[in-house]
This record gives structure tokens, C-alpha cells and sequence, in this order.
């Protein structure tokens, strides 16, 4: 087999594929054809290329490669679609940052810092995306987890590692970390607002037991953050 058919069928496999794809995989697709890894390498480099000036691009990732449009041409992709992108909510954007910066951290080394208490639906909410999971739990009384970051999180923010996180001092504060991060918009629905509601009965509730100042939360994924544009 030629290498330009190995190339077109490998471009194919990433544009098919709504997963980033190993090197693995990819070689899992010539099972009759004698190539090896620095085979495949060598056809994702070419790839690389070749998409070099064009409005899509072939990233690295935590998980894989993926074949995706560049952050340059977003402003004009966004005409395609009718609505506006959601807005993730300061209280999770705040959560979120912490444990991506300051990971393994507890549940209550976040509500120290932020000096309210965390929301649980804004806990179980990344977790269901896949964002965060419990690496261990510290040894202390009570036995809090400790939380972390996940390969899903890389790739949904579109980094290769946790080094291409933004410092810390370039951000200047949390209404940057958003566009920073390049978050996306193809989040699930929302919460409703009688959960929405249950939630902050919860966290006031929690902060009136620990004479906490009140943190305004709404559904996590649409409370407005429009400072951040």
C-alpha cells in the first residue's frame, strides 16, 4: 500500500472519529499491511503539514490526535449557529481553576480559599463531563478526596498537558480564564430551576452553619459571566 493511501485513509479515520485517535489506533487500521508506529508518526507529521495554512488544523492531545478548526477562524464559525454559546458560571470556572492549578485539593481546601461553600451540583457537574475524578483522599480526619484533573478536561480545553494551562500570572483575573481556556459551548442542558434552586438552599444553608459569606450561584452553566467577552 502507497503511503499517500495510507495518509488519505488516516485523515479519514480523524475526521470520522468524534475521539481523539492514538498511534495505536490508527495502526490498528492496517491489521494486513506491515507498518509500525513510526509509520503512523510519520504520516500524522506530514499531515501536520500540509494543514499548516488552512482553516483546520491536526492537534496532539492528552488522549490523541484530533483533526479540528482553528481558534482564528471561530469568530466566523460562530455565525453557523443561531444561539450564542453558554456561559459557564464564575462559581464553577472559580472551582474548576482550583483544582486544575492546585490539584490533588479537597473539597474544603476550594471553600477556604473561596471563602464560600462549593456547590455540590457544581461537583457532580464535572464530574458527569469528565472533567475532574477523585485521585486519593488525604489522611486526615474525615477522610475528604482529593480531586484532580482528567484527560477529557485537556481535551475538551484543547491542551496537550497541564504545562499549556495559562500561568497564573497572566491571568489577571477570573473573567480571563474563560477565553484563556478557550471554553467550549456544547455543554448539556441546563439545570432547571427547581434544582437550581435546591442548590442554593444548599450552599446558604451551609454558609449560615459556618457564618460563610453567600456565593450568588445559578445553574452552572449558565449563570452569566459576560465580563469574560
Amino acid at each position: 500500500m502507497e503511503l499517500k493511501q495510507i495518509k488519505n485513509i488516516v485523515e479519514a479515520a480523524l475526521m470520522a472519529s468524534d475521539e481523539p485517535l492514538q498511534n495505536k489506533q490508527l495502526l490498528d487500521l492496517f491489521p494486513d499491511v506491515e507498518l509500525t508506529g513510526n509509520d503512523i508518526n510519520q504520516v500524522l507529521n506530514e499531515l501536520e503539514q500540509e494543514y499548516q495554512d488552512r482553516g483546520i488544523e491536526l492537534k496532539r492531545l492528552a488522549k490523541g490526535y484530533r483533526l479540528q478548526t482553528r481558534e482564528s477562524v471561530q469568530p466566523w464559525l460562530q455565525h453557523l449557529w443561531d444561539k450564542k454559546p453558554r456561559k459557564l458560571s464564575r462559581a464553577l470556572l472559580e472551582t474548576l481553576a482550583l483544582i486544575a492549578y492546585r490539584q490533588p485539593i479537597t473539597r474544603g481546601e476550594i471553600e477556604d480559599i473561596r471563602g464560600v461553600a462549593v456547590s455540590s451540583k457544581i461537583i457532580h457537574h464535572m464530574m458527569d463531563q469528565e472533567w475532574i475524578r477523585v485521585l486519593g483522599y488525604r489522611d486526615v480526619p474525615g477522610k475528604p478526596a482529593m480531586l484532580g484533573t482528567t484527560n477529557t478536561f485537556l481535551d475538551y480545553f484543547n491542551l496537550s498537558s497541564l504545562r499549556d494551562l495559562p500561568s497564573l500570572a497572566a491571568i489577571k483575573d477570573m473573567e480571563t480564564l474563560e477565553p484563556e481556556l478557550a471554553f467550549e459551548s456544547n455543554d448539556p442542558s441546563p439545570i432547571d430551576a427547581e434544582q437550581a434552586a435546591d442548590d442554593d438552599h444548599e450552599v446558604r444553608a451551609a454558609q449560615t452553619e459556618r457564618h460563610e459569606p453567600s456565593d450568588e450561584l445559578s445553574d452552572p452553566e449558565n449563570e452569566s459571566t459576560e465580563n469574560a467577552s
